[in-house]
């Protein structure tokens, strides 16, 4: 505006605005308004304003727990009244979603009537609705009243209202919250409330937990609605950096009809969706044409299962697929987007799962403190007074003739303030010692002495007060130790928490599944750690923990190593690092790649996954060796053998880029099958064993380095009818390691190395072990040390766990002693060492346990007493060297 256009009545003129910053100002002003006003939870108690509003006005009208439900009409009304001038229809709502099971996790409110169902239909009308607040809203509310949280004045300044509650529980992890607010959104997903309160004890005994141990107690979120999360790889990113991507399913179950056909029942639905819109978009798909193999969709539901829908599958159809295509299309699976977004002092933040445990935790030091300030106040306040009354008890005849001499309770007042009171009377009065400087009554103490009735004079009233002061001495103590000593409070938030769990936890409802289906950086994820790998003779692969075997002593049963399916038994177990990469070498001389933690985790009696669902594998291609690689090194190489005894050696590096159909890794004769591979260096000498008990050693240098398809040469000359079994890598010059050769009946030896001589490539070999009719033929060969642990296990699915050093060293040429006891028709399949690394602080520990299965049910028969003292008394009878003989 210019000043020619400025009005010349005297009238001020408006100053000129820039329309482009007046809007940005306006702009920012509502978007800060609807943020921290509206949107977004506080990360102290997870609620938002008009949340915390409609709990603090239910508390003004006494709706407590315990007292009857009132009309929500009236507590809408008094919300609207005191603290929150929205209009009805922003408070109901939220006061019926506080109440509705399939939103919460843990109710904030006990409501009585129609609040909506699952199925879609919405609440009834607020004057029909009662509430009350449930047990845990009393929590989150405790101790507001004793000066704990700051208050401010509601929108007209005619009351106060909390700026955050307590929050004794837990409820923005437990609860979760959702919110668009401006340019941002909140999506925080609901937990269970015994796994928050086990993460929130683990982070305060150590501040400096890391993320893999923090969800060693609170794994994935636990929706209301129960349902399976698809994969651990989502929840730890959301957890790492407050944003990640969990897949949700439907629980699912089929069962066999009648009639042949089969019936798909989902039991649960993913978190928010409601049953009607969904069985609109099923009915929508196989109308369609969509989904062509389903004959019928029946909803079953009742009060006693709120979700059952039976999808009927068409006879001829496979239900498997069907039920995949319904996750596919249907809202059945669904993709649940978590944004750890909460307010931290008045500003929005993206939280990683660490960070909101920490901030609870600092809340409820900060509460407690007030708290106990508030009480120590009180408490002092309190025995100031009644330190006045036990000092009148003691003045008594004085204290009446002041008062009845005095004109008016000023005058008395001002009298009896100035009465001296001396140390031998205080030290009378309050039983204190100490007391040696004498003293005058307070304003306050005056007060309390003209207002003092006639009936606190008498015997029984002045032993009370000298109780009540040795309580609130007591109590002052406490209050200090308290304040002096943070850790004392966190010891008090511990407690909060196991009785929070004590009284409310319930059971996981969601089921956490390792079915990956997102695309992650999986490494960035995945906790470096062992695992035993283990595979079938038919190919079923699995990953475990190896803490779940235990040591046994030599000579015992062992433990069920799987639940092997009819015919099945176990063909290769060692032990891997998850980050690890696994060469598979097939029979068939081609080599395919996987990662550790691409393997399934199972338990230790679960059979696994086949691997032809994890490799893409010929028909009739089975798995010989698997190498597990770090790094692909380059002064490194592997060292193949067949049966017939050909060996081959190529560089390591020449494996290092993966192809899912795999390479070749060797060239094969007609009739020849790839057994075994392993890693070699410059220096190290191969060791070749026979099914028939010979042995050949000869240095790795022998055997010149070829490309992958090469044939390679002659290791060892067979015998009609023997081939070999196996073979180890020896250190060149004098290997302190033994040679553990195991034959099918149970029976094997441990010699060390050094008996071995070298000799060259190509020759017929030493004798091993004598192949007699009790030993049978040898089945599997194994370096080992004394400190070694290895697996023995069995066609019929038994496995031991034994310490090497158990099996004393003996002769090359002899018959060895019994290593494993066998039931009739059973024979040993397999041998696997444990690495030293996964042993030294494990194993210990296990053999001190009690000989009980750590992993799932084991089968009667399958544990006895390791005490073999016979047995091996006639073992150690057969060990007698039976001379060396050479070819």
């Amino acid at each position: 505006m210019s000043t020619a256009d400025q009005p010349t009545n005297g009238a001020l003129a408006p100053l000129p605005l820039d329309i482009e910053e007046e809007l940005k100002e306006s702009y920012l002003t509502y978007a800060m308004s609807v943020i921290i006003s509206r949107a977004l939870p506080d990360v102290r108690d997870g609620l938002k304003p008009s949340q915390r509003r409609i709990l603090v006005a239910m508390r003004d009208l006494g709706l407590g727990p315990n007292s009857a439900t009132s009309k929500c009409a009236g507590i809408v009304g008094e919300t609207m009244k005191r603290y929150h001038p929205h209009g009805d229809n922003s408070i109901y709502p939220t006061l019926a979603r506080m109440a509705q099971w399939w939103n919460m996790r843990h109710l904030l409110i006990t409501g009585q009537g129609n609040f909506g169902s699952i199925h879609g239909l919405p609440p009834a009308a607020m004057r029909y609705t009662e509430a009350k607040l449930s047990p845990v809203a009393a929590e989150m509310l405790e101790d507001i009243n004793y000066d704990t949280v700051d208050f401010q004045p509601n929108y007209d300044e005619k009351y106060q209202e909390p700026r955050v509650l307590p929050g004794k529980f837990p409820n923005l992890l437990v609860n979760g919250s959702g919110g668009i607010a401006v340019g941002m959104a909140t999506s925080i997903p609901p937990h269970n409330l015994g796994e928050v309160c086990d993460a929130l004890i683990a982070y305060i005994d150590n501040p400096g937990i890391d993320l893999d141990e923090i969800m060693e107690y609170l794994p994935a979120p636990d929706f209301p609605t129960g349902g399976v999360i698809c994969g651990r790889m989502g929840v730890k990113e959301a957890y790492r950096s407050g944003r990640g991507r969990l897949i949700l399913r439907a629980t699912s179950t089929i069962e066999e009809l009648k009639d042949g056909r089969s019936q798909i029942i989902f039991s649960d639905m993913p978190y928010q969706l409601t049953k009607e819109p969904l069985l609109k978009k099923l009915a929508e798909l196989v109308n369609s044409g969509r989904i062509t193999g389903v004959s019928n969709i029946d909803d079953f539901s009742d009060r006693k299962d709120p979700v059952r829908i039976a999808v009927t599958v068409k006879k001829g159809e496979d239900a498997n697929v069907i039920r995949n295509q319904l996750y596919e299309y249907s809202p059945l699976q669904d993709t649940f987007s978590v944004i750890m977004l909460a307010l931290v002092d008045g500003r929005p933040r993206t939280l990683p799962i660490k960070e909101f445990l920490r901030l609870h935790v600092e809340h409820r030091i900060n509460v407690i403190r007030r708290r106990t300030r508030y009480l120590l106040r009180q408490a002092r306040q309190r025995a100031h007074i009644v330190e006045g009354l036990l000092i009148a008890l003691h003045y008594i005849d004085e204290i009446i003739r002041v008062i009845r001499t005095s004109a008016n309770p000023a005058e008395a007042r001002i009298r009896l303030m100035g009465m001296e009171v001396s140390a031998q009377i205080l030290q009378r009065a309050l039983n204190d010692p100490e007391a040696k400087e004498s003293t005058s009554l307070t304003r306050m103490q005056a007060d309390a002495i003209l207002a003092m009735q006639l009936q606190r004079l008498t015997g029984l009233e002045a032993d009370k007060l000298a109780q009540e002061y040795v309580g609130l001495k007591a109590d002052i103590d406490r209050y200090e130790a308290i304040l002096a000593d943070e850790q004392l409070i966190l010891e008090m938030i511990r407690n909060d928490l196991r009785e929070l769990k004590q009284k409310y936890a319930n059971a996981r409802r969601t089921v956490i599944s390792d079915e990956e289906l997102g695309d992650y950086d999986k490494e960035s994820l995945i906790r470096e750690e062992y695992m035993v790998v283990t595979v079938t003779h038919d190919g079923y692969i699995k990953r475990q923990p190896p803490s779940t075997y235990r040591a046994q002593g030599r000579g015992g049963r062992g433990i069920t190593a799987a639940n092997t399916r009819d015919g099945d038994f176990l063909e290769h177990m060692f032990v891997a690092l998850t980050h690890d990469y696994l060469l598979f070498f097939t029979d068939k001389g081609k080599v395919y790649w996987l990662k550790v933690y691409d393997l399934p985790m199972a338990t230790r009696t679960s059979g696994g996954r086949a691997v032809v669902n994890l490799l893409q594998l010929s028909e009739g291609e089975k798995i010989t060796g698997i190498v597990p690689v770090r790094e692909f090194r380059d002064d490194e190489s592997l060292m193949m053998v067949t049966r017939r005894g050909t060996v081959k050696k190529t560089d390591l590096t020449a494996f290092k880029r993966p192809l899912g159909r795999g390479i070749i890794a060797l060239g094969l004769d007609e009739g020849d099958q790839l057994i075994g591979v392993a890693r070699t260096r410059a220096g190290d000498q191969v060791v070749l064993n026979t099914r028939e008990g010979m042995a050949i050693r000869f240095d790795e240098s022998d055997v010149r380095s070829m490309g992958r398809p090469a044939h390679g040469v002659r290791g060892i000359s067979l015998e009609e009818g023997d081939e070999v079994v196996g073979m180890v890598v020896a250190n060149g010059g004098e290997d302190p390691a033994s040679l553990l050769t195991v034959c099918e009946n149970g029976y094997g030896k441990r010699t060390l190395l050094a008996e071995y001589r070298s000799q060259n490539r190509g020759g017929k070999g030493l004798i091993d072990i004598k192949t007699s009719d009790r030993n049978g033929r040898v089945v599997a060969v194994a370096k080992v040390t004394d400190a070694d642990e290895v697996m023995i296990t069995t066609t019929g699915g038994i496995l031991i766990r034994t310490r090497v050093g158990d099996t004393r060293p003996i002769g090359r040429n002899t018959q060895g002693v019994r290593l494993i006891r066998l039931d009739d028709g059973d024979a040993v399949s397999s041998l696997a060492k444990l690495p030293e690394e996964e042993l030294t602080a494990e194993a210990e520990a296990e053999l001190e346990a009690a000989p009980v299965a750590l992993d799932g049910p084991v089968a009667e028969g399958h544990i006895i007493d390791d005490g073999v003292a016979e047995a091996e008394a006639s073992d150690h009878m057969e060990d007698e060297a039976d001379g060396e003989s050479e070819e």
